[in-house]
């Protein structure tokens, strides 16, 4: 009988054992998917949560851009300038043209001198921040009463004006070195033309480091090629009245003061107005 009796505990613990044993791997399974299905909705969370940091960003940064930067607008950087950065050329003009300004529009960009007038066409939504830096100096009068201190003859056709400094009659050694009190990048470079710089064509000067445009300009009187003049000025406008006026003051000739060929015009340009009026 005890055998018996042995042998039905011995089966009894291994019936109890078994079904421990599969009461401890269902438990596990249970576990595991617990874990799987726990892990995934955290995924799902952190994934929701990624997307809407991701949204919230962009929005935040469509707002930003929309706030600082307005639509049909472009925004300028305006380098400071003083008689210790710029020499004793710079000429203050009590503050610099708006951090965002007009990249859609045209004007018209007029001189009025002492052998006539001269216009030129400037296009706003190709060079916007030096439009802006003349709209801004032309209501200053920053022009007003100044003459063209440079003439080019040979190597490239160009007469220079802009220079604050050079007024009255006869010329000084330092007339050309004169500017507002800020500079700029230069932008509109004629980057795979030739000629680079077409008759008639406007363009600003700057020293030979980039990002220092400021007031002063040339007019070119004949086609300017990418092997006389590299594309490194900005493109301001297109003369549209007195290409012969600038014709004839280029056949009079310069005083040769700086080289051969580059000097003072013999013919005095006088600037007695720059103004730039809506086209």
């Amino acid at each position: 009988m005890s055998s018996i009796k042995d042998r039905q505990r011995a089966a009894a613990r291994a019936r109890l054992e078994k079904e421990m044993a599969e009461r401890a791997a269902s438990a596990r399974k249970r576990r595991q998917r617990q874990a799987i299905i726990g892990s995934a909705i955290a995924v799902v969370v952190i994934a929701g949560a990624a997307v809407w940091l991701v949204s919230a960003l962009k929005k935040d940064d469509k707002k930003s851009t929309t706030a600082s930067t307005p639509a049909g607008t472009v925004a300028c950087s305006w380098t400071p300038q003083d008689a210790a950065t710029g020499g004793p050329g710079v000429k203050d003009t009590g503050g610099t043209p708006p951090a965002n300004v007009p990249n859609t529009g045209k004007e018209t960009l007029t001189l009025e001198t002492g052998l006539g007038t001269i216009t030129a066409d400037v296009d706003k939504s190709k060079a916007p921040c030096t439009s802006a830096a003349f709209d801004y100096l032309a209501g200053k009068k920053f022009w007003d009463n100044t003459k063209c201190h440079r003439l080019t003859t040979e190597g490239i056709k160009v007469l220079q004006c802009g220079d604050p400094t050079a007024t009255g009659k006869g010329y000084r050694e330092t007339d050309g070195q004169g500017g507002p009190n800020f500079q700029y990048a230069e932008e509109n470079l004629p980057a795979g033309k030739n000629p680079t710089y077409p008759k008639g064509t406007i363009a600003m000067a700057r020293t030979q480091t980039p990002g220092t445009t400021g007031s002063q300009f040339f007019v070119a009187y004949e086609d300017i090629s990418a092997d006389s003049l590299p594309a490194e000025y900005t493109v301001l406008g297109t003369i549209t009245k007195g290409m012969d006026i600038v014709e004839k003051v280029g056949k009079a000739g310069t005083d040769n003061s700086n080289a051969q060929g580059d000097g003072h015009p013999k013919l005095e340009v006088d600037i007695k107005t720059l103004t730039m009026t809506p086209a």
